[in-house]
């Protein structure tokens, strides 16, 4: 058994209006709606998945869309950019969607010699589009108004904000595996070499900012990727032996995985590989019909009805 975290599973976030992150998700960015599903706590509320085609770990930005709660505030204790691959000469294509669209974006800038565009989505949440200068031979899911050569790849990496690097980067370097690679200023960079791609994660050393609140246009999560359920309870016990909590084995259908907070105070979750967003329905449909966890499909008929149309 290769106990081995692959780079990021999935990232969590939590958005307002379900439709108009659809829109804002699967319309302008392009990526594929690969599972509609609810809540596991919550069934009244969706739980959305977008990926590229095949809902490839490294590639699944998922939302909790939850009407009426405030937004989040910025801060330390998150993670507060998500960087999706794209390649470098697909930045003006971007800058002119976004400007055709009306969406609020920064102009280019750098990060470790990598152009980047910053854009926020309808809640605020912060994303990165960065042209990467390590080839990124993924293969997104594309639309007429989105080429492929011109689509997101999946994620580049992301980055959390903490008060102190070392407890945050021991659980990198010492549980996950990653090292750390560059630094500039208050900005380290860790990357995993066990995948090519989504194996970036950056930490934002900020002593003096205070903490910042999970809510609205925030990430509640970043998930890590490992291959299966052995793997993934050898890791318990490493986590568990280090004095953290951390919760049992869960079941999401389409993965299993445990949750803990690390020192620094972000949650993170270890995801499986298997068995995959497949089991329950077709590759080619994915995400095209509400999927329901088994302890609600009697509530079928009324989430239909009541759960907003996204189309």
């Amino acid at each position: 058994m290769e106990k081995t975290i692959k780079g990021i599973h999935h990232i969590t976030a939590i958005a307002g209006d379900a439709k108009r992150n659809y829109d804002f998700y699967s319309r302008i960015l392009g990526l594929r709606l690969i599972k509609k599903t609810v809540n596991f706590d919550d069934p009244e509320t969706y739980h959305l998945y977008y990926g590229d085609k095949m809902g490839t770990p490294g590639s699944i930005l998922t939302f909790f869309p939850n009407e009426g709660i405030p937004p989040g505030r910025p801060g330390t204790r998150q993670a507060t950019s998500i960087g999706y691959s794209i390649d470098k000469s697909s930045i003006d294509f971007w800058k002119q969607r976004f400007k055709k669209n009306g969406i609020n974006f920064i102009d280019v800038a750098e990060k470790f010699n990598d152009p980047y565009l910053t854009v926020f989505d309808p809640d605020g949440l912060r994303l990165e589009l960065i042209g990467s200068s390590k080839e990124d031979t993924r293969l997104p899911w594309t639309s007429t108004d989105v080429p492929v050569n011109n689509a997101l790849k999946g994620f580049n990496g992301i980055t959390l904000m903490i008060n102190e690097l070392a407890p945050t980067a021991h659980i990198l370097t010492k549980v996950f595996g990653y090292r750390l690679v560059e630094q500039k200023d208050d900005l380290f960079r860790f990357i995993t070499d066990s995948v090519p791609n989504a194996a970036i994660i950056d930490l934002l050393v900020r002593k003096s900012e205070t903490p910042g609140h999970v809510s609205t246009g925030s990430v509640h999560h970043v998930a890590f990727r490992v291959r299966d359920e052995k793997i993934l309870m050898a890791f318990r016990e490493t986590i568990v032996g280090l004095g953290l909590r951390v919760t049992e084995k869960i079941d999401r259908n389409y993965f299993y995985s445990i949750y803990f907070r690390e020192p620094g105070g972000i949650l993170f979750e270890l995801a499986t590989e298997n068995p995959g967003f497949t089991v329950d329905e077709p590759l080619e449909s994915l995400g095209e019909k509400l999927m329901l966890p088994a302890q609600y499909e009697q509530l079928r008929e009324t989430l239909e009805i009541t759960l907003p149309k996204l189309i």
